[in-house]
């Protein structure tokens, strides 16, 4: 899936390794090179600025997509096997920290060891599973097994209070469906009720693989199906998730109990690290559905789910034939990846994601600087100057609501590259043979880390992302921008460009980070990080009509064939694009005062930052990953996060000197930053 610049849940550096196979000019998001000139940029911007980058790269094999983005974690993760081949190398004689990332990659690569042991790994736990006979063994058991990271029926884990940030408490919410999403279950397309029948079949083909017969097989998958559609039934869609009024209930526990009477929260909750007397219960309505199937459905229905589930989170780390018909379903046919990525990088990308700040120790050392973060720092003070001054100038914002804006962006924090103080795994066991083991203890350690913080102060200073991870992030929560050192090079940010090249690349991702402080979702949070509405009414009723603007704009643009994207469900995103192009334009015309204007490569200052913007979203998709992306991401594809943004931006048209009535200067322009 591709990344993408995410809200609650990035950008640049100087001091970054050259991949010798790869000349800095053609890592460049600004490249004349990848410009396709028989298109007009008024017709088509984002196909002008990246056609021949398109026709140039087609999507690789092991890939459902190619783009900027992936060029550049392809790169991250060549630098991460280098550090994990080493570190696999010194074994003994490395520091605990190589140690450690080095056993646990070498498990991974050992492909001798994982086929001999085929299933065996999964084998007690599918001896507890089996031994299931009672409500408590039951509910212990899917209390285990959410531990290990399986999605067993809903998700315990920990956040911060909505209504005071300062405090954090246990939570709970759905889970426990194996489709990308509810409605999937429930689309009655001949495309949806296809893939369906592909679901079911692969289902049960795991459960041949694991020594069922195909007629016992079959009627396995279909019990699994019956069980996640009836949790999809009381699930809530992606969209409705969007507002965080409908994800905050809390809750103490004799309501939590009420919720579900017939699950033994007594056993569970300790086994979760949970014991606790107050939740925040995201989707109470999930609940009450799982406690009507608890009355409905036997135990050994549960056992069939719980099995499923447990070979399902594991199968990518078994013997081969688990490994290939999990790639079948879930990369070949609901993305259109054609063959495995090499096992190289699938064992980097476990363990960056296992023991991401022990490896990320390491990559910081080689790709990053402290010039890094100081030029950084520069262009996010850049872009807050910009955002001020924005603010001041909106025309449909009460002056006291203005004022509350100024102060939420004043208290935005900034955390740059990597943290201050490195995660400690020491308690995670590593064995030099023992891959799925290793897997499950990982996400045992975080798991039980998540569930730590419950009833602690607010660590400000965590990251939610490894260091080397291609993105960034905004949390309204915490009220701070976050952008990994693995986004803070080319294509984003490249020494050596001028900087309408880089404040369009890197100066647009910082810019929507920032806004996302004030899209449909973090304008609901203050500064403090609460959930509170410190909006007036007026303001608030002026806000949402300028986004229903952005909601319908983008609502009309097509993914594929008669798919259309979710206008509702983009649309945070999409007022982040806006909104961080415009203040990146905004911060480069007051750094281009007083200086000469020349152009490079015939291409005016203006021009250049709007080619250095589209440039970083240069992407191939297959026809699945678009239908797929259309129905369960948050962001728009990459040829509307360029054209859509661009419809919004007068300063676009006139620098490209797109007239009225061209393509890309539509009627109506939305704006809400």
């Amino acid at each position: 899936m591709r990344l993408f610049l995410c809200a609650a849940i990035t950008l640049v550096s100087t001091a970054f390794a050259q991949t010798p196979a790869t000349p800095a000019a053609n890592r460049s998001n600004f490249n004349v090179e990848n410009i396709d000139r028989s298109v007009s940029p008024c017709e088509d911007f984002y196909r002008y600025a990246c056609g021949t980058w398109l026709k140039n790269n087609p999507i690789p094999a092991d890939r459902p997509e190619w783009g900027r983005f992936d060029e550049l974690a392809e790169r991250n993760q060549a630098i991460l096997r280098e550090i994990l081949d080493s570190a696999s190398r010194r074994g003994a004689s490395g520091s605990p920290v190589d140690q450690k990332i080095g056993a646990f990659y070498r498990a991974c690569m050992d492909e001798k060891v994982v086929e001999e042991k085929g299933d065996s790994p999964l084998k007690p736990e599918l001896d507890r599973i089996r031994a299931i006979h009672d409500l408590p063994s039951l509910t212990l058991e899917i209390g285990r097994l959410q531990r290990m990271g399986v999605d067993a029926v809903f998700s315990t884990g920990s956040g911060q209070d909505f209504k005071d940030s300062t405090k954090v408490i246990a939570q709970l919410d759905q889970a426990g469906i194996g489709l990308p999403e509810r409605d999937y279950y429930f689309k009655t397309d001949k495309t949806s009720e296809d893939l369906r029948r592909k679901y079911v079949k692969h289902v049960a083909k795991m459960f041949q693989l694991l020594g069922q017969d195909a007629e016992t097989a079959q009627a396995s998958a279909q019990v699994v199906m019956k069980m996640e559609t009836q949790l999809a039934d009381a699930s809530q869609n992606v969209t409705f998730r969007r507002d965080p009024a409908n994800e905050y209930h809390p809750m103490g526990r004799p309501q939590v109990n009420a919720l579900a009477p017939a699950f033994d929260w007594k056993v569970f909750l300790p086994e979760a690290h949970a014991d606790v007397q107050q939740f925040n219960v995201v989707a109470p309505d999930f609940f009450k559905g799982m406690e009507a199937m608890l009355g409905r459905l036997s135990y050994d229905d549960w056992k069939t789910y719980l099995t499923w589930h447990l070979v399902h989170s594991e199968a990518s780390w078994l013997s081969k034939p688990f490994v290939d018909e999990n790639f079948d379903f879930f990369a070949l046919t609901l993305s259109g990846q054609k063959e495995q990525r090499p096992r190289w990088k699938r064992c980097v990308a476990l363990t960056d994601g296992s023991l991401g700040e022990a490896l990320g120790q390491a990559y910081v050392d080689r790709t990053f600087g402290v010039e890094g973060k100081e030029r950084t720092l520069k262009m996010v003070r850049d872009i807050e100057d910009a955002m001020e001054a924005d603010i001041k100038t909106v025309e449909w914002m009460t002056p006291e609501t203005k004022q509350r804006a100024i102060e939420k962006l004043h208290a935005v924090a900034n955390k740059i590259g990597y943290p201050d103080k490195w995660r400690d795994y020491s308690k995670v066991q590593v064995l030099p043979t023992d891959l799925v083991g290793n897997e499950e203890r990982a996400s045992e350690f975080e798991f039980d880390r998540q569930m730590a913080k419950i009833g602690q102060p607010v660590d400000k200073a965590e990251w939610q992302m490894t260091p080397a991870t291609v993105n960034a992030y905004y949390d309204p929560q915490m009220n701070n921008i976050n952008f990994p050192a693995g986004i803070l090079q080319p294509p984003f940010y490249q020494v050596g460009l001028d900087d309408a090249v880089n404040y369009g690349a890197s100066g647009a991702v910082i810019g929507h980070e920032l806004t996302h402080g004030f899209d449909d979702q973090g304008r609901q949070f203050d500064g403090a990080g609460n959930f509170t509405d410190w909006w007036s009414k007026e303001d608030g009723a002026a806000y949402d009509a300028h986004s229903k603007c952005i909601e319908d704009e983008y609502g009309n643009f097509v993914a594929d064939g008669e798919v259309k994207e979710n206008g509702k469900l983009t649309e945070g995103e999409n007022i982040a694009d806006n909104g961080g192009l415009h203040l990146a334009y905004m911060a480069l015309q007051k750094l281009l005062v007083g200086k000469k204007i020349s152009e490079v490569d015939g291409f005016t200052p203006q021009q250049r930052f709007f080619l250095g913007f589209a440039g970083v979203w240069c992407t191939n998709l297959t026809p699945q990953v678009k239908r797929l992306e259309a129905t369960t991401d948050p962001h728009s594809l990459p040829e509307y996060r360029v054209n859509g943004t661009l419809f919004n931006m007068p300063e676009f048209a006139a620098a490209f000197s797109c007239k009225a009535g061209q393509p890309m200067v539509p009627k109506t322009r939305c704006r809400v930053w």
